[in-house]
């Protein structure tokens, strides 16, 4: 599980917006853009089959401990209605130290669910453990780059859209968390 930002414009990057040009001529002055300021925080729960749920947070609401142990309980319903045969299998969970994750009640929830869960330790300030650091987010970065969503809906329409394509890539790797390239 990891949250991420959905802003409701992204621009390019710069090897995005590169452009060939001959050489006699020079390349295009292109504007500064910034981010949207406007934006909407997607929280992912995922494993190697795919996306189990997205929950979007509401505008003006935070991710405490209460809110994070609901989220929680709504993994666990996911992971019975989508994974029927780890009913009785440990599943290991990952999360990172935010304080949510790390909240009385958060820990008291995992404990307290349908399923065991096994919580992976998370080491402060290790990226290495975080998967959806290196691939998951960044592609999902690079599809959001230059365009612009009017509202929170358009953008969450735009995330579920580009998740339900990873998952169905995903069953085609049959879970493999990378392509392999040649």
């Amino acid at each position: 599980m990891d949250e991420t930002w959905v802003r409701h414009y992204t621009p390019e990057s710069k090897q995005q917006s590169k452009q060939w040009t001959e050489a006699s001529f020079s390349a295009p002055k292109k504007t500064k853009s910034v981010p949207s300021a406007r934006n909407v925080m997607a929280s992912v729960f995922w494993d190697a089959e795919g996306i189990l749920f997205i929950d979007y947070l509401e505008k003006g609401k935070t991710i405490a401990g209460e809110y994070y142990s609901n989220l929680l309980t709504r993994l666990d319903e996911k992971n019975r209605e989508k994974r029927p045969g780890l009913q009785k299998e440990k599943i290991i969970f990952h999360q990172d130290n935010a304080p949510a994750h790390k909240s009385v009640l958060a820990m008291g929830k995992l404990r307290d669910l349908h399923h065991e869960y096994e919580l992976l330790k998370n080491p402060p300030s290790s990226p290495d453990l975080a998967s959806s650091d290196f691939y998951l987010f960044p592609e999902f970065k690079l599809f959001l780059a230059g365009q612009r969503f009017s509202s929170n809906q358009e953008a969450i329409a735009a995330v579920e859209g580009y998740f339900a394509d990873l998952t169905k890539k995903c069953i085609s790797l049959k879970g493999d968390y990378v392509e392999k390239y040649r």
